[in-house]
């Protein structure tokens, strides 16, 4: 090809990014126009994918994690050919269109995944790695690889600047991630204009001291990037690629200029733009013939591509038929037959256990029948139990290993947990305490906006952790992780539902489970007494019925305050009052049931409902109603003993029973 083919490849990028933006009247032409040159080698020299196919397994990975560039993506993927046509480019930023604002996973053809808080797409893209080391491990053979990709993200000065991008950056350099290649767009303008005024790391001495091999270039040189990026796949290290560019490039009076970043060019500023670049500048959205059809050789070469990997894996189910059988099953996310009767059964324990506990001795189970499962802590594996007893931990030399020390990574962690399940073949968990969710929460938003099947193990969930006070202590968490769309939280109330709740996680395929267990002890129900601990799967449900005669009352409740309302309820019915004793482990579930079965275990006729949970009552009228009453914690903790924590903070079966009466007699 020739080099003034090749530019006007590039321009073409340019120029579909500054329509765009103008056309929307809003966007961020910048970055496109930057890191046009960088995008256009790698994606026409080097990223292995099929357009006809965006799902298939071996392809390389691409992020955009500087996502207020859309525009670079959504021309890149029309221009290759992807189900992104020229109306949906002409129609960026707009009400249905599949080109929104920021990319998003699930609703643009070739998009791996939601991006534009910062940072994010850069800690996914270790998670995606991470997918691939282990799949590469487990199944490639020295004579047969059936998995080898690359996962490569154009990432910014923000992405960078983000706190998440320095613990993903640490742990994917522990790990040497070597299928990680990351092009970092370098152009010294932020928002607020240059990036002295904030940003003066040695970005290159920070990244080689993680252990990633750093190579600076310029990034207009087609020559340099290509090298760079041949360089990059040879190293046994993450790579850093430190592309030095102009923003706006072309812009004869906004290039190098925050003016460029976030607003449009302005028509006059465009048509200047092209003259300068040599473009047409009465021609929009315009697609020389010969450019497309250089960019779309990827269609052919794509399908070639995996045209080949597909014999290969033909190859490979005949001389490895076990191995083979396995790696679809991972690859599709299929479960084995009949995985969930290897749940246990937890015999009737006054005494109990600690529902995280329980949740350790799941785990541990399912392991032993669904071999793609990896996960581990972020640095609390022995008080999450997140610990796969004999199964090796996932490091370089042994990334087949299923235990993951995340370190005190709380916030990568979340993020990795979304790359690997994106990336497919392994079905990832993390775990830490449930009040540094909040260091989880902008991972966990994406997972429920993007239906990311990422499980979450939350333990020491409530006041009951005693001892390490209200810094520690959630009241909030619950509360705003029910808020948040798509997430679903389960809450067990004891060793049956926690495996319940396990299985409801490992089935749920489209979007986060969050799992918030118990620090201390609780009673493992007598279930030939009570209400099935498979009653869990939908959401809530009956656990004690209410004597003869007509329901006076009904006590709902989730976790370690089912007991408290269990006991309450004995105390009630010595009073004469016709009490039901309702689980609530998932307020998502409930809801999901019909309203049959909703009505079948809160009556709308019974207005007397009492809800307790030890945190926030935010959110609990929805299932109480205007007349009854919420019972929690709308203050933060105290540091003792969690049993006194609870009774100076009024969660005791006889104050739980006297608030009830006091709402009775209204």
């Amino acid at each position: 090809m020739s080099d003034q083919l090749a530019q006007r490849c590039v321009n073409t990028l340019r120029t579909l990014s500054m329509d765009a933006v103008q056309t929307a009247n809003s966007g961020h032409p910048g970055m496109p126009m930057g890191m046009a040159d960088v995008a256009y080698v790698l994606w026409t020299k080097f990223f292995k994918h099929n357009p006809n196919n965006p799902g298939w397994f071996d392809r390389d990975r691409f992020i955009l994690s500087a996502g207020h560039g859309s525009m670079l993506i959504y021309s890149l993927l029309h221009l290759t050919g992807y189900d992104v046509s020229l109306k949906e480019i002409k129609n960026f930023r707009q009400l249905g269109s599949i080109t929104p604002g920021h990319p998003e996973f699930g609703l643009t053809p070739g998009v791996e995944t939601t991006t534009g808080p910062l940072g994010q797409g850069f800690g996914t893209g270790v998670g995606m790695a991470m997918a691939e080391a282990f799949m590469a491990e487990t199944f490639n053979k020295d004579s047969h690889k059936v998995v080898d990709h690359f996962t490569y993200a154009i990432v910014s000065d923000g992405d960078l600047m983000e706190g998440i991008s320095h613990e993903a950056a640490s742990m994917a350099g522990h790990l040497k991630l070597s299928k990680l290649i990351y092009l970092y767009d370098s152009n010294n303008i932020s928002i607020d204009g240059s990036t002295d005024l904030a940003f003066t790391d040695n970005t290159k001495m920070r990244f080689q001291s993680y252990g990633w091999d750093v190579q600076v270039i310029d990034g207009h040189n087609h020559n340099e990037i290509e090298q760079a990026i041949l360089n990059a796949q040879k190293t046994e290290t993450p790579s850093l690629i430190e592309c030095r560019t102009h923003i706006g490039f072309g812009s004869p009076n906004k290039q190098d200029s925050a003016a460029s970043h976030g607003s449009p060019l302005g028509e006059e500023e465009i048509r200047l733009t092209k003259e300068n670049l040599g473009e047409d500048p009465d021609k929009k959205f315009h697609i020389p013939d010969d450019v497309l059809n250089e960019y779309r050789k990827a269609i052919e070469n794509g399908t070639k591509a995996e045209n080949d990997w597909n014999d290969k894996l033909s190859d490979y189910e005949k001389v490895y038929p076990v191995d083979g059988v396995s790696f679809k099953e991972y690859v599709s996310r299929n479960l084995p037959d009949k995985w969930n009767e290897v749940l246990p059964n937890f015999e009737a324990d006054a005494k109990g256990m600690a529902t995280r506990k329980a949740s350790g001795a799941v785990l541990n189970e399912i392991a032993k029948h669904v071999f793609n499962l990896l996960g581990g802590s972020a640095d609390l594996t022995g008080s999450n139990n997140t610990e796969l007893f004999d199964k090796g931990i996932f490091r370089p030399g042994n990334y087949s290993g299923r235990n993951v020390h995340y370190g005190v990574r709380e916030h990568a962690m979340g993020a990795a947990l979304n790359g690997l399940a994106l990336h497919g073949g392994v079905i990832p968990y993390g775990g830490t305490f449930l009040v540094f969710s909040d260091y989880n929460k902008p991972a966990i938003r994406i997972a429920g906006l993007s239906k990311i099947p990422s499980i979450f193990v939350f333990t020491h969930d409530s006041i009951g952790l005693g001892e390490d006070g209200p810094t520690h202590q959630p009241i909030e968490h619950l509360a705003a992780l029910r808020a948040t769309p798509n997430v679903q939280v389960l809450r067990p109330a004891d060793a049956n539902e926690t495996a319940y709740a396990w299985k409801c996680a490992i089935e749920k395929d489209d979007g986060p489970s969050l799992l918030a267990l118990t620090r201390q002890n609780l009673p493992t129900l007598d279930r030939t007494v009570y209400g099935s601990a498979k009653g869990t799967e939908k959401g809530a449900y009956i656990l004690k019925k209410e004597s003869a005669g007509e329901l006076d009352l009904i006590l709902v409740a989730s976790g370690s305050e089912v007991q408290l309302v269990l006991d309450a309820s004995e105390l009630l019915e010595k009073k004469g009052v016709s009490v039901r004793v309702v689980s609530m482990p998932c307020w998502e579930l409930f809801e999901a049931q019909d309203s049959e079965y909703r009505d079948e275990v809160l009556p709308p006729k019974v207005k007397r409902r009492v809800s307790v949970e030890a945190a926030s009552t935010f959110g609990w009228h929805k299932w109480v109603g205007s007349e009854g009453m919420a019972i929690g914690i709308d203050r933060f903790g105290e540091s003792a003993p969690y049993q006194h924590v609870y009774e100076h903070l009024g969660l005791t079966p006889e104050k739980i029973a006297e608030k009830a009466v006091s709402l009775l007699s209204k």
